[in-house]
């Protein structure tokens, strides 16, 4: 039965055709829109339905539906929005996933929407009238829990209300205190500094400070005592009753079919099958802490309303209603996580969406009046500064040899290589280094640990004798290498065989004729890429099969060379042959075969004529990227649950995550984190690919990328707004947030990093350097310096946004710098803090250090003796950001200032005073060469 002729809610007119978050709110029955301004404020005695909106690369709109209920709406309420939710999903077309949210237990998907948190207020919504206020301010004690999506719930203002495992904030007129309780997380603490960060700024105007209690310390410090004053004083908080920590279990999965009397009826256990699921029905998959709800294609509207409030019945008779996340899927719109609970879920590959999305969604909204714009291609374009250079070692048993420039473009699959590539970076040089691996070179070492050890030992070996091990590193295999491999290479020649003695022994032994590359022999090459600056040519199997409609191919015999072009190749694919033709045989004139005119001696050197692919090849549009959190389950890493809407903070020093962009991953490693080593990155990378929780069919030969904090390539922060000052802070991911918030971060020292685009670069300065760094090599090969020299040229601008949409989040500015009552914070400058001074004939640009509102310099820019009047002093080991014995309680943004004069003097080479008389950027790297910052 369609759904499509059902009449849409006059509010939901014109919803959905944009990118980006649409709110309403059930005001007298009726269905009201929020104003944008409002966004992020829940009434917890309303119910709202709330539209998320993608773009995605393929052209198509993707929609999740929510309807939140405030703990205080009125059940009629709530029922209007469940059913309004139902009825704007089938006016999308039935392809919305829609989801439950009850205030306190929104799923971490509705939280991402609104940064840092939601902090839901009591009362009603109303669209006539503005918030409700009152003349005083209240008083209020929130705690906090999670350490990715923070849950807020306000709380007794009561010294009973506060325990030892959790974070709350004391919102008070005057000031925000946060305290943490002694078992609270580093994760939560620094979430929790966000949370504060929003009051302050939110209903506060910036204008408040922010006090940090730590559970247990109360001595010698006055918002210490101020804290526990506004309690009637100091009381020791109440120690929980320990409990054993249990053996996390794999909740059971149970299939349900709801009948038409609204009762369930099993349908089956694990394993389940899609094959359960018939199209005239409704179903219910019960995973205890979360349930789904599948309805079939072939139900009808009123089906599923009734199927959706049994459920509610059902579960609120079983008490799991309030913390159970219900999830609502039409067939054909089910979640990776959904699909996850069934046994081979079939793998569908949507390339209609990809050449067909584009016009049918953009034709669709053009028929209701929106003007939709279609997504360009995506073409291949590097995200790195491609004049950079490069050299490649062959890997033989347990050495490595480098490999000379005039043979460095062709590699042998049966082979190992190292390749380094230097390129400029951020006012130093950057190094990347592959490790690639040929297929025929696995056979020689088995696809295992052993390999996986193997490739990271010799190129950790490498790398650290190179004194590289800040670089960034990835291993890849034959066939799948990624764009940017290429890219740097410029034009590459895969070759069969092998020239290493681990390569020769193998075949020896297993009696396997060498089949390694010669110029008197007979080969087959397909002849691919992008342009000229991008293009390879791959030797592959010399019989018919090998052939492909959409390529073009070099035949090599021994008397002849062949050049055969297939129906569907494009006049792009022709110049790539002609210019690949020069570099395999130069000296030959070739004989020029279109597809369907072929000569027989041309099919007896592939063996005969035999089938081919002949059908057009379509480009699979590549998804937005997913963020993983990594955990450690009694030892065993395993990756656990997806970021939705990540950002940069995301990244938190003590941990380590993936990065999934599908034809690749990146493993990024947290300084803090557990995992130390390239071969535990490794490790937890080929997990992933293992584990394949997206069921989105992941090869086990996907490229792993293994970054290092604070060491992160362009090419990975081109997926966040990146702010390389928040990269190069040392600390814990509390010590950093609360840096931030006392404005104390370097961002005039490490301006945001720009992505590598070709679009950015200047023709005219790309045509100079390219004339002056070519050079002809004695293979016939025009090779420059820089591997794209002529790609690219020095004109190194370039934007900083996003290279995919993603859903996009209500973000306050959080940790804002300055505000107009508190002036310039931290080390900010203001526009009038740069002043240009000649000095030996040179314009020289300085900081002038700021000040606060009162002109009054900050207590740490006194006089040396000034500042051992009014601080402890503690030795320079306890003080360093990696100690193993820190001092607590002290403002971990100026840790040299607790140093004796002595110490000072000694690790600074120089006094405390002439060090605050420095200019603020000066000062940090000192301090960072010394672990301090």
């Amino acid at each position: 039965m369609s759904l499509l002729s059902k009449v849409m809610d006059a509010a939901f007119q014109g919803a959905g055709v944009k990118a980006g978050l649409e709110i309403w709110c059930i005001e007298n029955f009726q269905l009201v829109p929020v104003p944008k301004s409002s966004y992020g404020k829940f009434f917890s005695g309303s119910a709202y339905v709330i539209l998320n909106t993608v773009l995605l690369k393929s052209g198509v709109l993707q929609h999740d539906i929510h309807y939140w209920l405030g703990n205080d709406a009125k059940e009629v309420d709530s029922v209007i929005a469940s059913d309004k939710a139902l009825e704007f999903d089938a006016t999308l077309g039935s392809h919305a996933v829609q989801y439950r949210e009850v205030q306190g237990h929104e799923t971490e998907k509705f939280l991402s929407y609104f940064k840092p948190c939601i902090i839901p207020i009591a009362g009603v919504f109303s669209s006539e009238s503005g918030d409700p206020g009152s003349e005083s301010y209240r008083v209020s004690l929130l705690t906090c829990k999670g350490d990715r999506a923070v849950y807020v719930k306000e709380v007794p203002f009561s010294r009973s209300s506060l325990n030892h495992n959790d974070v709350f904030i004391l919102d008070t007129a005057s000031k925000v205190f946060l305290f943490s309780g002694c078992n609270s997380s580093i994760q939560e603490r620094a979430k929790a500094l966000e949370v504060a960060q929003y009051i302050i700024e939110n209903k506060h105007n910036g204008r408040c400070e922010v006090a940090t209690i730590e559970d247990g310390k109360f001595v010698g410090d006055a918002d210490v005592g101020e804290f526990w004053s506004l309690f009637g004083g100091y009381a020791p908080i109440t120690r929980d009753v320990s409990c054993t920590v249990q053996k996390p279990e794999i909740p059971s999965r149970k299939l349900f079919w709801i009948n038409p009397q609204g009762k369930l009826s099993q349908v089956g256990t694990d394993p389940l099958k899609k094959e359960m699921l018939s199209s005239d029905k409704c179903y219910m998959l019960d995973c205890e802490t979360k349930n789904f709800v599948w309805m079939g294609r072939r139900t009808s509207i009123t089906e599923r309303k009734s199927s959706i409030s049994a459920l509610e019945v059902i579960l609120n008779s079983q008490d799991r209603s309030t913390g159970n996340h219900i999830i609502f899927l039409t067939e054909g719109s089910e979640t990776a996580i959904f699909k996850s609970y069934f046994d081979g879920w079939p793998q569908t590959v949507g390339l209609n969406l990809y050449e067909e999305g584009r016009g049918k969604v953009a034709a669709m909204f053009k028929q209701q009046g929106y003007d939709v714009k279609e997504l360009p291609e995506d073409d291949s374009e590097p995200f790195i500064d491609c004049t950079g250079t490069l050299k490649v070692w062959r890997v033989n048993e347990n050495e490595v040899s480098l490999v000379p420039v005039v043979e460095q473009a062709k590699l042998f699959s049966g082979d190992c290589y190292i390749v380094q590539y230097t390129y400029p970076g951020d006012g130093k040089d950057e190094d990347l280094f592959y490790a690639w691996l040929g297929h025929n070179s696995i056979m020689v070492i088995p696809f295992s640990e052993n390999y996986l050890l193997f490739s990271t030992n010799q190129i950790s070996e490498l790398v650290s004798l190179l004194k590289h091990n800040s670089c960034c590193y990835a291993q890849i295999i034959e066939g799948k290498e990624p764009a940017q491999f290429y890219l740097i290479f410029q034009t590459l020649i895969v070759l069969k065989g092998g020239t290493s003695s681990r390569y020769k022994k193998f075949i020896s032994e297993k009696g396997i004729a060498d089949e390694t590359y010669a110029k008197d022999k007979i080969a087959l090459f397909r002849v691919q890429g992008s342009g000229p600056n991008n293009m390879q040519a791959i030797q592959v199997d010399l019989i018919s099969g090998s052939l492909n409609s959409s390529y073009c191919y070099i035949l090599q015999t021994g008397a002849s060379i062949f050049t055969w072009t297939g129906n569907l190749s494009s006049p792009r694919d022709h110049d790539l042959l002609d210019r690949m033709l020069l570099l395999i045989s130069p000296t030959w004139q070739p004989i020029s075969v279109r597809e369907g005119s072929e000569p027989d001696v041309f099919w007896n050197a592939l063996g005969g004529k035999a089938e081919y692919p002949r059908e057009k090849e379509i480009k699979c549009y590549v998804e937005d990227p997913n963020l993983f959190m990594c955990t450690s389950i009694e030892g065993e890493r395993k990756t656990s649950f997806i970021i939705f809407n990540f950002t940069q903070d995301d990244l938190t020093t003590e941990d380590a995550l993936v990065l999934d962009c599908h034809n690749e991953i990146y493993v990024w490693m947290g300084h803090h984190a557990n995992i130390r080593s390239k071969q535990q990155a490794l490790t937890l990378g080929m997990k992933f690919l293992e584990t394949d929780i997206l069921v989105e069919g992941l090869s086990l030969e996907t490229p792993i990328y293994l970054v290092t904090e604070g060491h992160e390539p362009s090419f990975f922060t081109r997926f966040f707004e990146w702010d390389s000052s928040k990269a190069q802070m040392h600390g814990n991911s509390f010590e950093k947030k609360l840096a931030i918030l006392k404005g104390q971060t370097q961002k005039l020292e490490t301006p945001k990093r720009s992505s590598w685009k070709a679009s950015d670069l200047s023709s005219t300065g790309a045509t100079t350097d390219r004339s002056r760094r070519k050079s002809i090599i004695s293979n016939g090969l025009g090779r420059s310096v820089s591997p794209a020299s002529h790609v690219l040229g020095s004109n190194f601008e370039g934007s900083n946004s996003r290279r995919f949409s993603s859903p996009s989040p209500i973000v306050r500015k959080l940790f804002r710098s300055s505000s107009p009552d508190r002036g310039i914070a931290g080390n900010e400058a203001s526009p009038d803090s740069h002043r240009n001074e000649i000095k030996d004939g040179s314009l020289v640009s300085q900081l002038v250090e700021p000040i606060s509102n009162s002109g009054t310099p900050s207590p740490f820019q006194v006089d040396e003796s000034e500042v051992d009047d009014v601080l402890e002093t503690f030795p320079y080991e306890r003080l360093k950001v990696m100690s193993d014995d820190p001092v607590t309680g002290i403002d971990v943004t100026k840790r040299e200032a607790y140093l004796s004069h002595e110490e000072f003097q000694e690790k600074f080479g120089m006094t405390k005073k002439a060090f605050y008389e420095l200019p603020k950027w000066r000062q940090n790297k000192h301090k960072a060469a010394l672990h301090l910052f």
